[in-house]
């Protein structure tokens, strides 16, 4: 089995795993152990939140139960095809209201989609850490995700996300290989700016 090799270099000095952790869509089908998955729950317990509010929920099946062809139902073809060899699929939530500390006052929380935002990416490197891979997807039924799964009003559906060990690539269709390896990114230069925002 030939895996793909990350041709990321970092512009300055950082953790390998911050490179290492990538988005892959060929999945072994390998199961994850319950032991193993509660550890990337557990990263994603320790994100920083405001006022330690903690929005973010995850909803989860593992491969091989029968929720998991309900989670799967909630992607989109295209990403059906690669997602159903995943371990585990994952639905994150987010509450979009809290009480504040020291009241009984329930807010409206400015925040909670960021906050998640956080505990989703240490889940993630926490699966890579482990030897997996967690795989964010946009492409999903929002609504149908909030009917079948009985998400409470006052809980936004933030994003699907797949976990599995990383196969090669010739376990997906060949449409899929070309974007099969590690991506880059922009320049720090072009996302970091000391004072006001550049003019155009």
């Amino acid at each position: 089995m030939t895996i793909a090799v990350n041709p990321r270099q970092a512009e300055h000095p950082v953790e390998p795993i911050f490179l290492d952790r990538w988005s892959p869509r060929a999945f072994t089908g390998a199961e994850i152990s319950p032991a193993e998955l509660n550890s990337l729950f557990e990263a994603a317990r320790w994100a920083p939140s405001s006022y330690n509010s903690q929005p973010w929920r995850f909803l989860y099946a593992r491969r091989g139960t029968p929720a998991f062809e309900t989670f799967l139902g909630l992607l989109n073809p295209f990403n059906q095809q690669w997602a159903k060899q995943a371990a585990v699929l994952i639905v994150a939530l987010s509450a979009r209201s809290f009480v504040r500390p020291g009241t009984s006052e329930v807010v409206a929380s400015r925040t909670h989609s960021f906050d998640t935002g956080a505990a989703w990416a240490n889940l993630a490197l926490q699966a890579s850490k482990l030897g997996w891979h967690a795989h964010g997807i946009g492409g999903f039924d929002v609504e149908k995700a909030r009917a079948d799964l009985k998400v409470p009003d006052d809980y936004a559906v933030e994003i699907a996300i797949a976990v599995g060990r990383q196969g090669d690539k010739t376990l997906l269709p060949e449409s899929f290989h070309g974007g099969e390896t590690p991506n880059s990114r922009r320049p720090i230069s072009e996302s970091a700016h000391e004072g006001a925002f550049p003019a155009a």
